[in-house]
């Protein structure tokens, strides 16, 4: 079976310039993603798709290969399938590859160990999945907004008398640290999300998404703390 990563690390990026060259612990995010889907032991193969020459030199360095992706795929409005997509395109013509599994990682999501990827595919696997999603569970009472400025409440009756968090059910916020994939039913979709939805449950200590700086800080803060980027 084969089992392909592909780490998309574009060299833009309004929040920090050149995030995906930003360090964590001393290793740049690309870096963090490439090394951890070489260590997965069910991942077979690992491209990174990039727009920026520095950014595929870092990669090479540690050991991915490299996808130059065209100018209409690396503008900050570009869909990310797209870009799977012609990853697996040029992978397909070029050699006649097509793997099993594709399992997109994402830089900004420096905390993922090779053992969520391994987990992640097993999961799929086991719940006979066509995708699966990376999430965290969480209890807090959301709200929305209604167009006349009143709140309706999302999760929870606000007529009830309010009781505590852990009696509500678990809602699941996507992480975005990773999804799975079946490559042909991907292909066909288009999209990352369909047919049979398999969610994965991360720790919240493992998901920060570096969107910002404060979120950098909280991500190397965590590194810090001994969340093991290794199995």
């Amino acid at each position: 079976m084969e089992y392909l990563a592909i780490i998309p690390a574009r060299g833009g990026s309004k929040g920090i310039p050149r995030k995906n060259l930003t360090k964590v612990d001393g290793v740049p995010l690309v870096a963090r993603a490439v090394r951890s889907a070489l260590a997965a032991d069910r991942i077979t193969r690992t491209v990174v798709s990039t727009d920026d020459e520095v950014i595929a030199h870092v990669a090479r360095e540690v050991g991915a290969e490299i996808i130059m992706r065209p100018d209409s795929l690396s503008g900050d409005e570009a869909p990310i399938e797209p870009v799977l997509l012609h990853v697996l395109e040029t992978l397909a013509t070029d050699e006649g590859y097509q793997p099993d599994l594709t399992c997109f990682i994402q830089c900004t999501s420096p905390l993922t160990t090779p053992d969520d990827l391994d987990k992640g595919i097993e999961a799929l696997q086991a719940q006979k999945a066509d995708c699966l999603v990376t999430v965290v569970s969480t209890y807090d009472f959301l709200w929305r907004r209604m167009a006349d400025d009143s709140a309706q409440a999302v999760n929870h009756d606000s007529s009830d008398i309010r009781r505590g968090r852990q009696e509500l059910e678990p809602q699941y916020r996507e992480t975005g640290a990773f999804y799975v994939l079946r490559t042909e039913g991907f292909i066909a979709a288009g999209n990352r999300f369909f047919g049979r939805i398999a969610l994965f449950e991360m720790l919240p200590e493992k998901s920060v998404d570096v969107d910002d700086l404060l979120d950098l800080e909280l991500a190397e803060f965590l590194a810090a703390r001994n969340v093991k980027h290794s199995k």
